[in-house]
C-alpha cells in the first residue's frame, strides 16, 4: 500500500511454505502503534460493566419501553434507573440460585429485545452463568438443538414463545428443568410442563422465589466464558461460539478508545433504540458499550414496520442497524423526492449538489452546507428523531450509491463497519468525514492485527499490486473456539489467526474493502446467512430439474438461480399446457410460463422442506445447455465452481435482479 494513512505494519509478508498459501503484512491501526489501548479502569468482565456503571450512575436511565394503551398503541417511553435494574438483577439471580443453578451452567433466553431480556442476561453475569441466546431464524429445529448441544438447563422465553419451547419436551428434558415466562404462564401450559417434570413460572412467581434469600455472587475471571452464540455452519448444525468475558471487555475498550480518537466520543445523555437482534453479537456488543458510560437503551416494538415510529419517539442519538433498513429509509425518501414539485425537486438537488461537493472536497459534513441543512435536510433528520448523530451499518455490505446518499441528507455519520460473531463484530470501523471511505469497512480496530492470506484458487493475491486475499484476525476479540467442535475450532485457526473465509481487498489509504467469500456461505442485505449448498440439495429435489445454481448478491435481500431444467418434464407440461415451442427447447426455456412453471415446483419443495422466507427463490433463468467443464463451471469431479459461475452468468443474474426489483 501506497500512503498506509490509517494503519502501520507490524510484521513483514510471507511467501507460500510448508504447504501454506502466501501471506500479506500484519497491519494495524495507526491508533495502536504503540500497543493495543488497556482496558476500561477496573472492567475485567461483563459483569464489572454493569456493576462499575451502576456505582457511578445509579440514577441515570438505563432501559426504556414503550407503554401500551387499551388499544395497542404506544405511548411514552417508560425508564429504569441502572439502580432499579440492578436491584431487579439480583432478585433474578437470587432465584437462579434458588434453583441448585450455579456458576457455569447455561441460560437460554428466547425473546425478542426487551428489558428483561439484558436483566436476565446480567443475572448471567453476576452469576457465572453461561448466557445463551436461543433463537429460531436459524431454522425450524434450532431452538431443540441448542437447548440440547449448549446443555441448557433454566431458560428465560418471552411469553408468546413458551408454547414453542414446550414443543421441544421430550428432546430437552434431559437438560432443561425450568422455564421462566416474561409474562404469563396459561393453565394448559402449567399441565404441559408438569406432564414432562419441568418446572414453569410466571415473571412475578420467580422473582419471589429468591425473595429473603442471599446468595455470595461467586468469583469472576476475564477468560471465563459468558455466552455461547449460535450462528450459521455450513452444514444444517448451527455453531456454538464461546465467548469469554475479556473478548467483550476488549472490544468494548477498543470501540471507546476509537470513538474518543476520532472526537465522536459517547456520552452519558446518548441514547440507543435497541431493534437488532440481541441473538446476535452486533447488538450486544453495542448495548455493552452504551452501558460501560452508563447512557441509555430504549427498546422497539418488535415490528419493523413500525420502525420508523419507534424511532421518531425514542429520538436516539446513534442507530445500529444492517443494509436492508437503509435501502428502505433511501427509497422511501427517493420516492417523496421524486413526487415532490418541480419547484422542492430542484431545490433538493441543488443542495445535495452543494454539499456533497463541499463533501468531497474535504469539508466535515456539518460544515458542507449549514444553510441547506437548515432550509432543506433538516425534515429529513426529523424523520429519524432529529438526534440522530451517528448510523451504523454492519452484516453486509451497503451500497456505495446509498451510503453516499445518506452521509449528505441525514445530518449524520454514516459509517460500515465488519466483523463476525468468531472476532466480537468491531474488526473494522470507518472513520467519519473521508469520503474516500464509502465502498469499505474502514481500517481495523485499534485491538487487532489483520493480515490477508492468498487465496490461489480464486486468483486472489495477498502479495499483489492490489493486496487481496482472505482476511485474517489476530487479538483478544477473538472467540475461544466452537463448543463441543475442536474439528471445526481448527479448521478456522491457524497459528493464532481467525481466517473469516471472506475476502477483502486493502485499499491504498490502509481501509479495508470485502469483496467476496471464500465459503459458500453468504448473507443477504438483511443479514441473513444462506448456505447455498444445502438450499442447492433441497432445490435439486424437484424433479423438474436437472441441476440449479442458487446465487444471492450481499447488496440484495432475495435469492435467484441458474436451472437446467429437465426436458422431458419441461415439454410434457408444456404440451399439456399449449405453451408452444416449435420444437425448439432453448425457445422453451425463454418463455415466461416455463419459467414461472419451474419457480412454482421450486417453490413447492422449498415449502415442503420448510424452508425460510430469505431463502426462497424469487427469479430463474432457465439454461437448456448443462453446466459443464467445457465452459469451466464445473470440476472434474462436478462440483461447481462458483466464481466461474458468476463470471460466465453475470449479465443474466444482474437481469434477473432488475427484472424482479422493477415490479
Amino acid at each position: 500500500m501506497a500512503e498506509k494513512k490509517y494503519v502501520v505494519e507490524v510484521e513483514k509478508a510471507k511467501d507460500a511454505q510448508n504447504g501454506r498459501p502466501s501471506v500479506g503484512p500484519v497491519y494495524r491501526s495507526v491508533d495502536a502503534k504503540d500497543g493495543f489501548p488497556p482496558l476500561l479502569s477496573g472492567m475485567e468482565t461483563c459483569w464489572d460493566i454493569f456493576r462499575i456503571s451502576v456505582e457511578k450512575f445509579p440514577e441515570n436511565r438505563m432501559l426504556g419501553y414503550q407503554e401500551h394503551s387499551s388499544d395497542g398503541t404506544a405511548g411514552n417511553y417508560v425508564w429504569m434507573t441502572y439502580e432499579e435494574v440492578y436491584n431487579i438483577v439480583i432478585k433474578v439471580g437470587a432465584s437462579i440460585r434458588s434453583c441448585g443453578i450455579n456458576k457455569g451452567a447455561r441460560c437460554g433466553i428466547y425473546s425478542v429485545n426487551c428489558p428483561k431480556w439484558v436483566i436476565s442476561m446480567q443475572a448471567c453475569n453476576a452469576h457465572g452463568l453461561y448466557c445463551v441466546p436461543l433463537y429460531d431464524s436459524l431454522g425450524s429445529d434450532a431452538v431443540e438443538f441448542i437447548i440440547c448441544h449448549a446443555e441448557v438447563s433454566i431458560a428465560f422465553v418471552e411469553e408468546n414463545k413458551v408454547s414453542e419451547v414446550l414443543k421441544t419436551m421430550p428432546s430437552t428434558t434431559k437438560y432443561l428443568g425450568t422455564l421462566v415466562s416474561f409474562g404469563k404462564v396459561l393453565d394448559h401450559q402449567k399441565e404441559a410442563a408438569k406432564e414432562f417434570g419441568l418446572e414453569i413460572y410466571s415473571w412475578d412467581d420467580f422473582l419471589e422465589l429468591g425473595t429473603n434469600q442471599h446468595f455470595d455472587l461467586p468469583y469472576k475471571k476475564k477468560d471465563d466464558i459468558c455466552t455461547i452464540m449460535y450462528t450459521s455452519g455450513t452444514t444444517s448444525e448451527p455453531k456454538g461460539v464461546l465467548i469469554s468475558n475479556e473478548t467483550v471487555v476488549t472490544v468494548v475498550s477498543g470501540i471507546n478508545f476509537s470513538l474518543k480518537s476520532i472526537n465522536e466520543e459517547l456520552r452519558q445523555s446518548d441514547r440507543y433504540l435497541s431493534y437488532l437482534p440481541l441473538a446476535h453479537i452486533f447488538d450486544r456488543v453495542v448495548e455493552e458499550l452504551f452501558i460501560s458510560i452508563g447512557a441509555s437503551i430504549g427498546y422497539w416494538r418488535g415490528d419493523v414496520k413500525l420502525l420508523s415510529e419507534d424511532i421518531k419517539q425514542l429520538k436516539p442519538t446513534i442507530l445500529c442497524t444492517v443494509p436492508r433498513v437503509l435501502d428502505r429509509i433511501y427509497a422511501g425518501l427517493m420516492e417523496k423526492i421524486s413526487s415532490s414539485g418541480t419547484l422542492k425537486r430542484t431545490l433538493f438537488n441543488l443542495a445535495y449538489s452543494y454539499k456533497l461537493s463541499n463533501m468531497n472536497a474535504g469539508y466535515k459534513h456539518e460544515e458542507a452546507s449549514p444553510l441547506f441543512d437548515k432550509i432543506v435536510f433538516s425534515k429529513i433528520k426529523e424523520g429519524l428523531g432529529g438526534n440522530l448523530r451517528l448510523i451504523l451499518s454492519g452484516g453486509a455490505p451497503l451500497a456505495p450509491s446509498v451510503e453516499t446518499f445518506l452521509r449528505v441528507v441525514t445530518c449524520a455519520h454514516v459509517l460500515q463497519g465488519y466483523g463476525l460473531t468468531e472476532s466480537c463484530a468491531a474488526s473494522f470501523i470507518a472513520q467519519p468525514n473521508d469520503m474516500a471511505m464509502i465502498g469499505t469497512v474502514g481500517p481495523p480496530s485499534p485491538n487487532v492485527d489483520i493480515c490477508l492470506e492468498s487465496v490461489p484458487e480464486m486468483e486472489y493475491d495477498a502479495l499483489g499490486s492490489t493486496p487481496r486475499g482472505e482476511i485474517c484476525i489476530r487479538g483478544n476479540t477473538l472467540f475461544s473456539g466452537y463448543y463441543k467442535r475442536e474439528d471445526l475450532t481448527k479448521d478456522v485457526m491457524a497459528d493464532g489467526w481467525f481466517h473469516t473465509g471472506d475476502i477483502g481487498e486493502w485499499q491504498p489509504d490502509g481501509c479495508m474493502k470485502v469483496i467476496d467469500r471464500k465459503k459458500n456461505i453468504f448473507k443477504l442485505s438483511q443479514g441473513e446467512y444462506v448456505s447455498v449448498e444445502n438450499l442447492e440439495n433441497v432445490y435439486s429435489l424437484a424433479s423438474e430439474i436437472d441441476a440449479i445454481w442458487v446465487y444471492g448478491d450481499s447488496f440484495q435481500s432475495f435469492l435467484v438461480a441458474v436451472v437446467n431444467p429437465n426436458k422431458q418434464a419441461l415439454e410434457s407440461w408444456a404440451e399439456a399446457n399449449g405453451v408452444v415451442d416449435d420444437g425448439d427447447f432453448s425457445s422453451l426455456c425463454q418463455h415466461p410460463r416455463a419459467k414461472g412453471f419451474i419457480l412454482e415446483q421450486l417453490n413447492k419443495i422449498a415449502k415442503l422442506n420448510k424452508l425460510k422466507g430469505f431463502e426462497l427463490i424469487k427469479a430463474v433463468h432457465l439454461d437448456p445447455v448443462p453446466f459443464d467443464m467445457d465452459r469451466d463451471l464445473l470440476t472434474p469431479t462436478f462440483k461447481k465452481k462458483r466464481p466461474q459461475l458468476l463470471k460466465y452468468y453475470k449479465d443474466v443474474i444482474d437481469n434477473l435482479y432488475q427484472g424482479r426489483n422493477a415490479k
